[in-house]
C-alpha cells in the first residue's frame, strides 16, 4: 500500500480525496493536513464532514515543521488540495525529497511568460517545475503523467470543455480560424467552503462571472491548441459542471467522421462516456464520470459535457492520474472492475 499524504483536506475536494483514498485498493492515508493557522487546525476529520464518521478517524492536522518532516519520511506521494500560491510554495520542497506531487490548483497547469501574474496575481518562481510538470487530462496525457514527477490537475471546467474538444480537434474537424464557444454552469461548491455573500446558497442566482478575463480561458486555449471563447456561469445547485460547447466545421465533415473522432478518443475508456441523450447534471453528480452527447445542424455542432466539479474536475481525476503514474489500474479506487 502507498501512503498518500493530503494538504487542504478541510475543503470539499480534500474530503472527497480522503474518501476516495481511503476506499482504494493500493492507497492509504499518510495524513489530512491543514495550514499552520487554520481554524480547522486539530479538528477530527469527521467533525467537519460528517458522512465519514467512524470510517475516517483522523485529525486535521497543522502544516508545521514537525509534519512537513513526518510527510518527507513517511509519505510516498503528496496531493495538494489548497491555493494556487500555496501550491506554487509547498510542491518543490516535496519533490526535492523524491515525492511524486499531485496539484489540484492552478500553479503549474499553463507555461508561459506573465500568465500567472494576469491570471493568478503573483510572479511564478518555479518555472522550471512548470515547464516539466505533466497536464493531468487523464484520457489524453497518459505517457507524460506515467513519466512526470509533478502532476497539474485540471480545472473543472477545462476538463469539461477539453474533454469536449480534443476529440474534434484531434481529427482535424474543427473550421480554420473558428473559435470555439463553451458556455458552461458551475455549482456553487466550486468557490471552495470558505463561506462568502458571494456563494451563499441564499444569494446565488444563475448569473455569469468572468466575462473575457477568466483564467480558464488561456488553460483549455493552451491544451486544446487553439483559441477559444469561454463564458462561466455560477447555478443555483452545489456540485457538477454542464458545459455547452459551440464549434464550426469544416464544410464536408460528415456524422461519421465526427462519431469515429470521439470512438477513437473514449471506446475502452470508462470514465468519458458517449451518451445516447443529453447529459444532465443528475446523471453525473456524486460520480467519476464525463458524459457527452453531440448533434449538428450543417456547419455547427453542438457538444454538451456533464461531470462533477469535486471528482472528475477535480479529487477522482487526481485518483485517475496516481493509478496512471504508478501502474495501477485506470480504474481502481473510482469504479467496480
Amino acid at each position: 500500500m502507498l501512503k498518500a499524504a493530503i494538504i487542504g483536506a478541510s475543503g470539499y475536494t480534500g474530503a472527497e480525496l480522503a474518501g476516495l483514498i481511503h476506499g482504494h485498493p493500493h492507497l492509504e492515508l499518510a495524513g489530512l493536513y491543514v495550514s499552520e493557522g487554520s481554524q480547522d487546525a486539530h479538528k477530527p476529520f469527521a467533525s467537519l464532514h460528517p458522512r465519514w464518521r467512524g470510517v475516517i478517524d483522523l485529525p486535521l492536522l497543522p502544516l508545521d515543521d514537525e509534519a512537513l518532516s513526518r510527510i518527507h519520511t513517511e509519505a510516498d506521494l503528496v496531493l495538494l488540495a489548497t491555493a494556487h500560491e500555496v501550491s506554487h510554495d509547498l510542491a518543490p520542497g516535496f519533490l526535492a525529497k523524491g515525492l511524486p506531487v499531485f496539484d489540484l490548483s492552478g500553479a503549474f497547469r499553463v507555461p508561459g511568460e506573465g500568465f500567472y501574474d494576469k491570471f493568478y496575481g503573483f510572479a511564478h518562481q518555479h518555472t522550471d517545475w512548470l515547464a516539466n510538470a505533466a497536464y493531468g487530462l487523464a484520457e489524453w496525457n497518459q505517457d507524460a503523467i506515467r513519466a512526470a514527477s509533478l502532476i497539474a490537475v485540471p480545472g473543472c471546467y477545462p476538463t469539461a470543455s477539453l474533454s469536449a474538444l480534443k476529440p474534434l480537434e484531434q481529427a482535424g474537424l474543427i473550421a480554420d480560424g473558428n473559435r470555439p464557444i463553451i458556455s458552461a454552469v458551475s455549482g456553487v461548491s466550486g468557490a471552495g467552503r470558505k463561506a462568502s455573500m458571494a456563494n451563499s446558497f441564499c444569494e446565488v442566482s444563475l448569473k455569469p462571472y468572468g466575462v473575457f478575463n477568466h483564467r480558464h480561458q488561456p488553460e483549455i486555449s493552451h491544451h486544446l491548441g487553439t483559441q477559444v471563447v469561454f463564458q462561466p456561469h455560477l447555478g443555483n445547485f452545489i456540485r457538477g459542471i454542464l458545459a455547452t460547447v459551440y464549434v464550426q466545421l469544416k464544410d464536408d465533415v460528415t456524422d461519421e467522421q465526427i462519431a469515429a473522432a470521439y470512438h477513437q478518443a473514449y471506446d475502452g475508456q470508462r470514465i468519458v462516456r458517449l451518451a445516447g441523450q443529453w447529459p444532465q447534471i443528475n446523471d453525473v453528480a456524486g460520480t467519476p464520470f464525463c458524459d457527452l452527447h453531440w448533434s449538428r445542424d450543417g456547419n455547427q455542432l453542438i457538444v454538451v459535457s456533464a461531470i462533477d466539479n469535486l471528482l472528475k474536475g477535480a479529487a477522482s481525476q487526481a485518483i485517475q492520474c496516481i493509478n496512471i503514474h504508478q501502474g495501477f489500474s485506470p480504474l481502481a479506487g473510482l469504479v467496480k472492475e
